[in-house]
């Protein structure tokens, strides 16, 4: 379930880059293209339409994101054990490497 919303949100922000890149700063952009009078949507329907679509898409890709949060697989195992413990427990104590504890001082 998690990929496939994920796979929903690349999908939407595909889309919602390329909205974004049809429209034009000052109101030029896509809507500019239909000013002739046969179209069925005027200048003014197109950029509120390209503005709808822009406000719906970035908030379904917060609201997917957000859903998606919850279907993240957390099941990793013990969660009691840590990963320090993990390393204690995979090697023996009696293969431990031992260091020395007295270090030679160099005095002059």
């Amino acid at each position: 379930m998690y990929g496939l919303i994920i796979g929903i949100v690349l999908f939407i922000s595909i889309l919602l880059i390329l909205i974004v890149l049809v429209q034009n700063p000052k109101g030029g952009g896509l809507a500019s293209g239909f000013s002739s009078s046969n179209q069925i949507m005027g200048v003014k329907r197109t950029a509120d339409f390209i503005e709808k679509a822009t406000w719906g898409f970035a908030a379904a890709i917060v609201i997917l994101s957000i859903l998606a949060t919850m279907f993240i697989n957390r099941n990793k195992g013990d969660a009691t054990q840590t990963k320090i413990q993990d390393i204690e427990t995979a090697i023996p104590a009696d293969q431990m490497p031992s260091y020395p504890t007295d270090v030679p001082q160099d005095n002059e």
